[in-house]
């Protein structure tokens, strides 16, 4: 732990000073130091431990912000310093089982001796004046997440990822937060500084979160990053969310819900000023897509569409789960988005990763710096620059033909209805030579290309028919609308993606 000294700023530098020197050091891997009621703890039991109300941290200080902490407890097997910084002094917040309400849980209050806090979660009056809402999580390895005002925990962010999916089959490495400072906010305050200190068999970090509450919950990110061992593919400002199906994959079953998901669609704002929409799967195999992207303008996961009748869940309401967008600051120079999709058969696993990965990694020693702000957000199209529609949704169905006596018939091909919409879409004269631009790759054959007015949205309605030709195959499909030579709207990517059994 940093010690108490002159009283002086404390700054990312000290911080980083810390990750530079855990890199020249071998690895200690954390132990556990969880008595066995603790560590079998089933999940039901581990929810029952709760922080009291009248033990958060800053509970008696005049400062809108306070603390909670996690309980060590099942796979939060170590514990996680975490200190408070005061007018640049460092004090450890100590661990006290006085701060817990457990649950009516039995066990010998000496099991408790020798435990910490699992992570922490700051709470705001965010929603209502005087009554402070959770905002911010901050739990296992370098995970955490952000609502705003009238938002509900989805996906999550975290700080690095390491060989997500590496196709040789190495296993992922999950980077951990093992010490926090935080600055104690005075009155008037209204955001909160967070350090975190990072550290893995292969990178070392250190980490400043700034984070501003509203309407749209903000979190500023400096990173600093040190290698410590040779990794394949490093993921910069990754997001994790789930996706189990949509329109554009279908219900499964027989469920009352038209689509249960974290988020529907990865979005990305090029370096060149393209904007991208790829649609999200739940694949039947493994599946990892890659975008070249050279010095991004921007990329997140978005929950497109906070209708309630979207999802019908009055529950878990997914359509209060919030986007996240990547915003980076600087030039992050070349390299590629990289979407990973994993095959999930239900809702409770986390089987979509999003991040950025450059082409160049540092030698070991020198610091890797990537500065970005996220935004956690329901107002998807404010992302957007205002002269750009985007996609509202993507309905997919078995292909039909209408035959002579109007009656449909199935033809073995697979539709895609593509909606636009957007101010730039509703403006446009009655007149305008609106277009789409339409590519199939080689695995498909486009068998109908039809464009209309859809005056429901004020925008437009593009209907594809494509026969695959190999099933086992991906199906990469591009679209926009364009009038003449200007593009009108983001670029729709969408795969369709290969059926190696049942579909998914």
């Amino acid at each position: 732990m940093l010690g108490a000294g002159p009283a002086q700023a404390f700054s990312l530098e000290d911080v980083t000073a810390r990750a530079k020197a855990l890199v020249d050091a071998p690895y200690q891997a954390p132990v556990s130091n969880l008595p066995p009621v603790f560590s079998k703890m089933q999940f039901a039991d581990y929810l029952r431990i709760q922080p009291r109300r009248d033990k958060f941290e800053w509970h008696d200080l005049d400062t809108p912000f306070k603390l909670a902490f996690y309980h060590q407890g099942m796979h939060f097997a170590t514990p996680v310093a975490i200190n408070e910084v005061v007018d640049g002094q460092v004090h450890e917040i100590k661990y006290d089982p006085v701060r817990f309400d457990f649950g009516g849980l039995s066990f010998d209050a000496g099991a408790t001796s020798k435990l910490g806090y699992a992570g922490f979660r700051v709470l705001y009056p965010i929603n209502r004046d005087g009554v402070r809402d959770e905002i911010m999580s901050l739990l296992g390895a370098s995970y955490f997440r952000v609502i705003g005002k009238g938002q509900v925990y989805g996906l999550s962010a975290r700080g690095l990822a390491i060989d997500t999916a590496w196709k040789d089959g190495m296993s992922e490495e999950f980077p951990r937060f093992r010490e926090f400072w935080v600055e104690r906010p005075k009155p008037q305050d209204r955001h909160l500084v967070i350090y975190a200190l990072m550290d893995s068999p292969r990178a070392t970090g250190a980490y400043r979160f700034v984070l501003r509450p509203g309407e749209d919950a903000v979190l500023d990110v400096e990173s600093r990053v040190f290698l410590r061992g040779e990794i394949n593919k490093l993921g910069v400002a990754p997001l994790t969310s789930m996706f189990l199906y949509g329109p554009n994959q279908g219900v499964r079953g027989n469920n009352f819900r038209p689509a249960l998901h974290d988020s529907n669609g990865l979005a990305i704002h090029t370096g060149n000023g393209e904007w991208l929409w790829r649609p999200l799967n739940n694949p039947s195999s493994l599946s990892v897509s890659t975008f070249r992207v050279t010095s991004p303008k921007g990329f997140g996961l978005l929950q497109r569409g906070h209708e309630f009748y979207r999802y019908e869940d009055l529950v878990d309401r997914y359509d209060l789960r919030p986007s996240a967008w990547i915003e980076p600051k600087g030039d992050w120079g070349p390299g590629k988005v990289e979407l990973v999709e994993i095959p999930t058969p239900d809702e409770t696993n986390d089987n979509i990763v999003a991040f950025w990965t450059p082409d160049v990694l540092p030698p070991k020693g020198q610091p890797m710096r990537h500065d970005y702000r996220i935004h956690w957000t329901m107002n998807e199209p404010a992302l957007l620059e205002k002269e750009v529609g985007w996609v509202k949704q993507t309905l997919r169905t078995d292909g039909e033909v209408r035959q002579a006596n109007l009656i449909r018939h199935l033809d073995g091909s697979t539709a895609l209805i593509v909606d636009f919409e957007g101010p730039v879409l509703a403006k446009l004269p009655s007149n305008a030579a609106v277009g789409a631009e339409v590519s199939v790759g080689d695995n498909a054959e486009l068998l109908e290309n039809v464009l209309q007015r859809n005056p429901a949205i004020q925008g437009w309605r593009l209907t594809l028919r494509v026969k695959v030709k190999d099933p086992r195959r991906p199906v990469e499909m591009r679209a926009a609308l364009v009038e003449g030579s200007h593009v009108l709207t983001e670029t729709w990517s969408y795969q369709l993606a290969p059926r190696n059994g049942p579909n998914p």
